[in-house]
This record gives C-alpha cells, sequence and structure tokens, in this order.
C-alpha cells in the first residue's frame, strides 16, 4: 500500500548539536545508499512519504522522537548527505525551511539541468501540494518548511511542515507523486497526527460538489458574490465560517481576478497567485448558500506513534554505537561497490526477519 499523510509533533525550539548533526548526515547518506542499492531512489522516496517509516528514521538518527524539529534535521541531514551525489544516485533535495523554501523552484532548475529532467511539472508540483495544505486544507497550521525529492526519472515526494502556536504544534504533511492522480481530491492516502477538529477540507472526497460549485461561483460576476456574501451577517451559530474571517475589500479584489481568469477547474483555481485562505473560506460558503454544496469539515488526519534522543529520551544517544552504525553501513556500501554484496544482503535477511 502506498502511503502519504502528516504528523502532528509538539512545537519545540533550539538546534541540533554540531556534533550530533554532523553524524546525522553520514548517517542519512549511508541510509539513503543502501536503499537506492536495494530498491533504488524511487523506492527512497516511498520510504520517506511514509510518516511512520519517516518518524523511525529521525529516531534512528538520534532526534527528538516527539519533536517538531525531527522534521527539519531529519530533511536538512538528506540535503547536506546526497549534496554532490545526485547523479550517482539520481536523487536530488531542493527546499528546505524558511527562506530555503522559497528556493526550491530555483534549486529544481538546476537538479535539472544535472539530471535531465523536465522541471516544469516538478515546479507545479511543489507550488500545488504547498497550497494545498496551506489553504485547501486549513486545519489551523501554517507552512514554514517544504521539502521536495526528486529522481532522475522525475518521480517526486514533499516533506512539508506547519506550525500552530496557539498549541504549540506542528503538523507535518507527506506526498508521494506516484500515489497522487488528483492534486484536489484525496492526495494524503494516509493521514497522520495527534490532534484533530473541524478542518475546512476542500480536497476530501465529499467536498467533490462544492468544489464544482466553488469554481463555478469563481466565474460569477463579483458584485453579485459580495452582495450574497453581506447576508452572512443573518445567518445561524452552526455555520463555521463567520463574517469575521473575511476581509470584504480584499475578497471582492481577488473575486475581480478570478471572475477574469475564468479558471476552469478547482485545481486551477486553486493555483492562481491571490487565491489563498480567506478567499476559499468565502467561495466555501458561497457554496453552500446558493448551490446547496457544503464543504467537508473533516480532519483528514489520525495517529499512533536506536540511537537515543538529542533530549535524552529514551536515552542519551551513544556516540560510540552510532559511529559504528555509519561505518558499517558505508562498509557495506563498499563492498557492494567492488561486486562484494554479501553485506548488503545480511542487512536484506534482518529486514525481512524484524518485518
Amino acid at each position: 500500500m502506498r502511503r502519504t499523510g502528516v504528523a502532528t509533533l509538539p512545537l519545540h525550539y533550539g538546534t541540533t548539536p554540531r556534533w550530533l548533526f554532523e553524524r546525522m548526515v553520514r548517517l542519512a547518506r549511508a541510509v539513503v545508499c543502501v536503499l537506492v542499492e536495494d530498491s533504488g531512489p524511487e523506492g527512497v522516496l516511498r520510504k520517506l512519504s511514509d510518516p511512520y517509516w519517516f518518524q523511525a528514521f529521525g529516531c534512528v538518527l538520534g532526534f527528538d522522537w516527539h519533536s517538531s524539529g525531527l522534521t527539519t534535521t531529519v530533511c536538512g541531514a538528506l540535503k547536506h548527505g546526497l549534496r554532490g551525489l545526485e547523479r550517482e544516485l539520481g536523487l536530488a533535495v531542493a527546499g528546505g525551511k524558511g527562506a530555503a523554501s522559497r528556493k526550491t523552484p530555483e534549486e529544481l532548475r538546476v537538479h535539472a539541468d544535472r539530471l535531465g529532467f523536465d522541471p516544469a511539472p516538478l515546479i507545479y508540483a511543489s507550488r500545488l501540494s504547498a497550497k494545498v495544505d496551506n489553504h485547501a486544507v486549513q486545519d489551523g497550521y501554517q507552512l514554514y518548511h517544504h521539502t521536495f525529492l526528486v529522481t532522475r526519472s522525475g518521480a517526486w515526494a514533499v516533506v512539508q511542515q506547519g506550525m500552530r502556536g496557539d498549541d504549540r504544534t506542528a503538523r507535518r504533511y507527506h506526498w508521494l507523486g506516484e500515489a497522487v492522480a488528483d492534486f484536489v481530491c484525496e492526495p494524503h492516502a494516509a493521514v497522520c497526527a495527534q490532534h484533530t477538529g473541524p478542518t475546512l477540507n476542500l480536497v476530501a472526497r465529499e467536498s467533490g460538489r462544492a468544489r464544482e460549485a466553488i469554481t463555478a461561483l469563481s466565474r460569477e460576476r463579483p458584485e453579485r458574490l459580495m452582495g450574497e456574501l453581506k447576508r452572512v451577517l443573518t445567518l445561524p451559530a452552526r455555520h463555521h465560517v463567520l463574517a469575521s474571517d473575511l476581509d470584504p475589500g480584499r475578497v471582492q479584489r481577488v473575486l475581480l481576478r478570478t471572475y477574469e481568469a475564468q479558471a476552469r477547474d478547482f485545481e486551477t483555481l486553486l493555483g492562481l497567485p491571490g487565491v489563498g485562505a480567506k478567499t476559499l473560506r468565502a467561495l466555501a460558503l458561497l457554496s453552500e448558500l446558493l448551490a446547496g454544496a457544503p464543504p467537508s469539515w473533516r480532519d483528514p488526519a489520525r495517529f499512533s506513534f536506536a540511537h537515543g534522543g538529542k533530549d535524552g529520551h529514551p536515552y542519551p544517544v551513544d556516540r560510540s554505537t552510532y559511529d559504528r552504525t555509519v561505518a558499517v553501513l558505508e562498509e557495506a556500501l563498499r563492498r557492494a561497490r567492488l561486486g562484494q554484496t554479501d553485506r548488503l544482503e545480511a542487512l536484506r535477511r534482518l529486514h525481512r526477519l524484524v518485518g
């Protein structure tokens, strides 16, 4: 079963000690190299897009199992560890935390020149996955981290994370390109998190009629829609979207833009510049009022949760054991490249035994 998903973690501050991060880079590199030898670069994407495997990987690398920093640090270790090996492995990492996430398109163009893929559809996938999780799934988490992984064949995966300051939690979103049949209908095949609650979920399957109505309404003249929005003041308390959630002036400007664009479908509408959370909330409300097509409020998240952890849980990182693990993997890779695959075969047998 191919799985993509979401994980919610406590929001922690602080940095990874240099001695630990350097080891994380080496171990991450060694693990990925073994996986590429075993199942190819596309197999690495399938592993990283599984939130359970990703969480376990972070624990093996020695990070805090329950920390939001696991996401950004693991992705950072991967990016550093694979730098310079893109051609050899057929796998590249773009994006990152904060300002680094905004460099994703530029980095994808650079990797496209090195690996020989067309960057345009991948830049589109990067942008749409971020807009879905930031605007089409309105769960209260604002994205601040976006890592995009791509192979020579053009296969891709996304690991991105948002934060919610109110309860100091972060939520991680996973995408696997080969499992995404539709960007705006259930793009997460398995979604995992600790805390759930009412969420405007415009990519839920049951929001299909609402997506159609929202797209149709976006092609209407703004004057009519703004007139209907004024009636929001008389709505009963059961409605999740309130007039106070909307900025009428801004909504009117964006509605003029959507009217001029005449989007053919919801995915096109979502991709338009300026169409964000508030615009979609307004259109979702109108789809219920005018078309009788309410959106889904189902939170897409559910959750159940080696070398020790940075914060000492379940025990402090054992440096000597960590270094031996890296050495074993690096030696297995060295021998495999010389045609001596006994070490890798032993690791595969171990995987089958414990799996």
